[in-house]
C-alpha cells in the first residue's frame, strides 16, 4: 500500500482525522499529513494538539498546506488516496471550482485526476444548498463522501464509539481492513 495523505480542514471534527492517523499508524500505513490554518485552529482547540505533535505521535510526515509542489500533489508520487476529514465547506467549494490555492485543495485535484481515492468528511451542520450542489459535483466525479454522521445501529458507548464508527467506513473505502466497530450482519432485528 502506498500513503494515505490525511488533511485536515477548518471544519469542526479535527478528532476524526486525529482518529484516522492513530489507526493508520497502528496499521504501519504510511501516511502524510497536511492541516490547513484554520484546522490548525481547531485541532488545538478540539484535540489540546498541534500539527507537529499530532504527526510526530502517529508517525505521519507533515507537510506545509502553503507548498503547493508537495509530495502530497505529486502525480507521479506513490500515494494511494487523498481524506479531508474533516472537510469544511470551503475546501469543498474550491475543489468542486477546481481551485488549487493550497496543498489541500491542490493534493485533492491531483487525486481525482490521478484516479486515486478522494475521500472528504464534511462536517457540517445544516449543509447550504451551494455545499449540496458541490458535494454532488464532486460525487458525480468519484468523490467518495462520507458524513460525520455516525449510526447507532451498534449501540455506542462513548465518544469514541462514534468515531470510529466513521473511521471504519473511511478505512472500508481506501481497502484497509479494520476491526474497530461492530459490523452489521442482518442478525440484529
Amino acid at each position: 500500500m502506498g500513503e494515505v495523505v490525511v488533511a485536515i480542514s477548518g471544519a469542526s471534527g479535527a478528532i476524526y482525522g486525529k482518529r484516522l492517523l492513530e489507526i493508520l499508524d497502528e496499521k504501519n500505513i504510511p501516511s502524510r499529513l497536511v492541516v490547513t490554518s484554520a484546522g490548525e485552529l481547531t485541532l488545538k482547540h478540539e484535540c489540546g494538539i498541534t500539527k507537529e505533535e499530532l504527526a510526530k505521535q502517529t508517525n505521519s510526515i507533515l507537510e506545509d498546506e502553503g507548498n503547493v509542489g508537495g509530495k502530497s500533489a505529486s502525480g507521479s508520487s506513490k500515494i494511494d488516496a487523498v481524506v479531508i476529514c474533516p472537510c469544511s465547506g470551503t475546501t469543498i467549494g474550491k475543489i468542486a471550482a477546481g481551485i488549487s490555492d493550497n496543498l489541500v485543495t491542490r493534493s485533492a485535484i491531483v487525486a481525482m485526476k490521478e484516479r486515486r481515492k478522494l475521500i472528504i468528511v464534511p462536517r457540517e451542520a445544516p449543509y447550504a444548498t451551494v455545499h449540496l450542489e458541490n458535494m454532488t459535483k464532486l460525487s458525480s466525479w468519484n468523490t467518495i463522501i462520507i458524513p460525520a454522521s455516525p449510526g447507532f445501529y451498534n449501540h455506542p458507548e462513548t465518544i469514541d464509539d462514534l468515531i470510529d464508527f466513521i473511521i471504519a467506513r473511511i478505512l472500508d473505502h481506501i481497502g484497509i481492513d479494520n476491526e474497530i466497530g461492530k459490523r452489521w450482519t442482518g442478525d440484529e432485528i
